[in-house]
């Protein structure tokens, strides 16, 4: 089984000082549903970031689809990150363009062909159900469709990896479990590796997971 993120002796830090996440290993599989949680501080945001570039391993090892990260080159970085899929709690929309044009990004980016994208665009709005919302602005938008519309931008490019923080955190039950069930459809019919930051494993959640808790620095897979 092709091993998507592989972490070995990884340790991350934001200052010289102070160590976050000290000497961790792991793997995760191509197409593995995994939940990372821990206390507020521990570390889940920390990782994440790592995996996605945004803070660079202070020693070890970390590869992502196959790019070390460590001193990793911006064009390669640039290239892993067009098949990477990230929500954040905060959405990240851009405020001046309209949803439609917003779930548009990574695929312009990608240099989709016009008459794919339209197509690809009006499938996921109507997945997220918000075909309705096509030409609104994100603060027309209540947080729950916010974080809908950044759920359907990360699965526009049919990314080989979704990285979420904390996705369902402020959003109402609707909301919340139309995410959980467009993660579930991405793992289960795409098989897209999925990696969920949270504070709280859904009861609801139907697909097959791992577990991975940070605590005191370390991670350790729950069984």
């Amino acid at each position: 089984m092709d091993k998507v993120i592989m972490a070995k002796d990884l340790s991350l830090s934001y200052s010289n000082n102070e160590t976050i996440i000290n000497q961790v290993n792991f793997s995760i599989n191509s197409g593995d549903f995994v939940f990372i949680t821990g206390a507020s501080g521990s570390g889940k945001s920390t990782l994440l970031k790592s995996i996605y570039g945004a803070l660079k391993p202070k020693q070890g090892s970390l590869i992502v689809g196959g790019v070390e990260l460590k001193g990793v080159l911006k064009s390669k970085l640039n290239f892993l990150r067009r098949h990477i899929g990230i929500v954040f709690q905060d959405y990240k929309l851009i405020k001046e363009w309209t949803i439609e044009k917003n779930i548009m990004l990574p695929l312009i980016i990608n240099g989709y062909d016009k008459s794919i994208t339209q197509s690809q665009v009006q499938k996921l709005l109507k997945h997220v159900r918000l075909n309705h919302q096509s030409g609104k602005y994100p603060l027309e938008l209540s947080g729950g469709e916010q974080q809908r519309v950044a759920m359907a931008r990360a699965l526009a490019h049919n990314p080989i990896l979704i990285l979420a923080d904390e996705p369902t955190g402020n959003l109402d039950d609707y909301s919340s479990q139309l995410i959980w069930n467009l993660l579930e459809g991405a793992k289960s019919q795409l098989n897209t590796t999925i990696v969920v930051v949270t504070h709280h494993i859904p009861e609801s959640i139907n697909v097959d997971y791992k577990h991975f808790h940070i605590e005191y620095g370390s991670i350790h897979e729950v069984n």
